[in-house]
């Protein structure tokens, strides 16, 4: 099942008060970035982000669910009413989140 554009503006609507937060759709999702660095992305109307430490920390009792068949274990982010919480987390991720390859 796809994600639909009204939830990934209803997330980056949520995500407001970030700057240099970008999506790129794929396959029928939507890859998050912030400050170019993939955080996460929307899977069948869900946001999911990596699984880094200071993730963790601030979602203790979240669940760990598949972006799709395949992939690696992400984080459900289920406080996604609080735009505060989603910028204190992404601020806390963003340094523990790789540099992007560099394209050749």
């Amino acid at each position: 099942m796809a994600s639909s554009k009204a939830y990934l503006d209803f997330v980056l609507e949520q995500l407001s008060e970030l700057e240099e937060i970008t999506y790129r759709a794929m396959m029928g999702e939507f890859i998050l970035y912030y400050r170019g660095k993939i955080i996460g992305g929307i899977y069948d109307d869900r946001l999911l982000v990596k699984p880094v430490k200071s993730a963790i920390s601030l979602m203790p009792t979240t669940t760990y669910e598949l972006p799709y068949e395949g992939a690696k274990e992400m984080l459900l982010v289920d406080n996604i009413d609080s735009k505060e919480f989603l910028k204190k987390l992404f601020d806390a991720m963003y340094n523990e989140l790789p540099v992007p390859k560099k394209k050749k």
